[in-house]
């Protein structure tokens, strides 16, 4: 007696889908296989980015602590390349820089910004928050594509093959089980594909999205900071200084001090 053994069973499962797959099952799987490589390829440089990011902003951020002067890491020629609140930094810089160059104000002898020049630094580190902000969420929508559109691209794959393999089963009229089952097998490697995609893809951008917040929480709290440290440092508040002072001389002089 011979023992016959079904080609499925001795054959890898994968492999005997793929061969037993129809057309559309196929481009199906191309497909998938594409948009894995393409969400690979945005987890491996998406990583590697937020990686360096981290690691550079924090060696950025211990030597800024050490100064009050916010141009004294530009002076001393530091470089963080691949930290967003380095970028911030050195565009916020070259502005005061240029400003402080062109358009000088000079107070007891130190060369200082008008409260006009100061609104124009405002300006970039706000262009500089976002698009450093845009830098670090570039590529993500490959990633939650990969995530959303998987699993569907998958399951129009199989229920394409099934409901070719239905249609071949009823031509032939042979509603066996052995009928069936190729076709099937065949039908569901769609959807296994996009599971494989879809899975990796879900885990990588979760983790992305936490790192990437907290990274642009920080930028925006540094630019913040930033802000407020060139305008005690470089801004012409004379006027401010002077309601001040009188009013200060008025309530020595015990006089009513009207609000500033």
């Amino acid at each position: 007696m011979t023992l016959m053994i079904h080609p499925m069973l001795a054959d890898n499962a994968a492999v005997f889908a793929i061969r037993n797959a129809t057309t559309e099952g196929k481009v199906t799987v191309v497909v998938l296989l594409l948009l894995s490589l393409f969400s690979w390829s945005i987890i491996i440089t998406k990583f590697r980015q937020l990686m360096i990011a981290r690691r550079t902003s924090r060696k950025f951020f211990v030597m800024y602590n050490t100064t009050r002067d916010p141009l004294d890491i530009k002076r001393k020629g530091g470089d963080f390349e691949g930290a967003p609140a380095y970028a911030l930094y050195a565009r916020g810089a070259d502005e005061l820089d240029y400003q402080l160059k062109n358009n000088p104000v000079t107070v007891k002898g130190e060369r200082r910004i008008s409260k006009a020049s100061f609104e124009a630094v405002k300006v970039v580190l706000e262009e500089a928050a976002g698009s450093e902000a845009m830098a670090l969420e570039k590529g993500m929508i490959v990633l939650s594509t990969a995530v959303a559109g998987g699993p569907f691209i998958g399951l129009l794959g199989t229920v394409w093959g099934v409901m070719s393999t239905f249609a071949g089963i009823a031509e032939k009229n042979q509603a066996s089980l052995t009928a069936m089952a190729p076709g099937v097998a065949a039908a569901l490697v769609a959807t296994v594909t996009g599971l494989l995609v879809a899975i990796p893809a879900m885990f990588a951008y979760n983790f992305m999205v936490t790192s990437i917040r907290h990274l642009t929480q920080e930028l925006d709290g540094y630019a913040s900071r930033y802000a407020n440290q060139i305008e005690h440092t470089y801004v012409d508040n004379r006027d401010i200084e002077d309601k001040i002072a009188w009013a200060l001389t008025r309530a020595e002089m015990g006089e009513n001090t009207p609000a500033i």
